[in-house]
């Protein structure tokens, strides 16, 4: 377990969660009112200020408030949140969705982009190692504040247009976690900094694949993960039943 107090830790996930929520950077005095932390808000400004310097927080030129960094975000992600336990009915739609495409590997990845975009509300995209990209789902993006930003919007088309830039990201998202993450803020480029990227590697006839969503980096993450990690059973189910390339 990482080397924060159970406070620091309690405080931690709470400005976690209320970023996720808000998209906003979050100051002590909100903390202070919405989550029981049972500490003055002088005590919760000090404990912040020591998270920024383990970090964990980062401080915005706009707001007086702190939002989390990567390393925070994969820290909850990893460790602090509580993964939500799909319903049947998630399970059933996502399934149905893909089934009928599961023989061959470009219907059911065109399939799976489209059931992804949508579970996720996120931007659904597949690669396979001859560089062949499927996505879907779009308009999700324009209902996430982050991406009111133009210049956001464009580099991120920018990824869909030039392969090997979303190459990139996955070579950089490369480690032991089945489901991984990249935020655009690891990648030194401050356009994609508001973004966060999901995915999985899978073989399908020694043909490399990678499936994810792109979006802002407030994933609902305790549905996403689970979401991400059906799929990768159902990639697994489908690839022991033979799918063909």
């Amino acid at each position: 377990m990482i080397d924060l107090s159970p406070r620091q830790i309690q405080i931690l996930r709470s400005i976690i969660e209320e970023y996720i929520e808000t998209a906003e950077p979050v100051g002590s005095e909100t903390l202070d009112r919405k989550y029981n932390l049972g500490v003055s808000p002088a005590t919760i400004r000090n404990e912040m200020v020591y998270l920024a310097k383990q970090g964990y927080l980062t401080k915005t030129h706009s707001s007086a408030g702190r939002a989390p960094t990567p390393i925070a975000m994969k820290l909850y992600v990893n460790e602090l949140m509580k993964e939500k336990e799909l319903s049947v009915a998630d399970e059933v739609s996502a399934k149905e969705r893909v089934w009928d495409a599961r023989r061959e590997l470009d219907p059911f990845l065109h399939e799976a982009t489209k059931a992804l975009a949508e579970k996720s509300r996120a931007l659904g995209i597949a690669l396979t190692g001859s560089k062949r990209l499927y996505h879907a789902g779009y308009s999700n993006l324009l209902q996430m504040p982050e991406f009111y930003d133009i210049e956001v919007m464009r580099h991120v088309l920018n990824l869909i247009e030039e392969i090997s830039l979303l190459e990139e990201i996955f070579d950089f998202g490369m480690s032991e976690n089945p489901i991984r993450i990249v935020y655009g803020s690891e990648l030194g480029n401050k356009h994609l900094d508001p973004i966060g990227v999901i995915f999985m590697n899978f073989t399908v006839q020694n043909i490399p694949c990678r499936l994810g969503v792109i979006g802002s980096c407030r994933f609902d993450y305790p549905y996403v993960i689970p979401m991400m990690k059906y799929f990768r059973s159902l990639v697994q189910q489908l690839t022991e039943q033979g799918m063909a390339a």
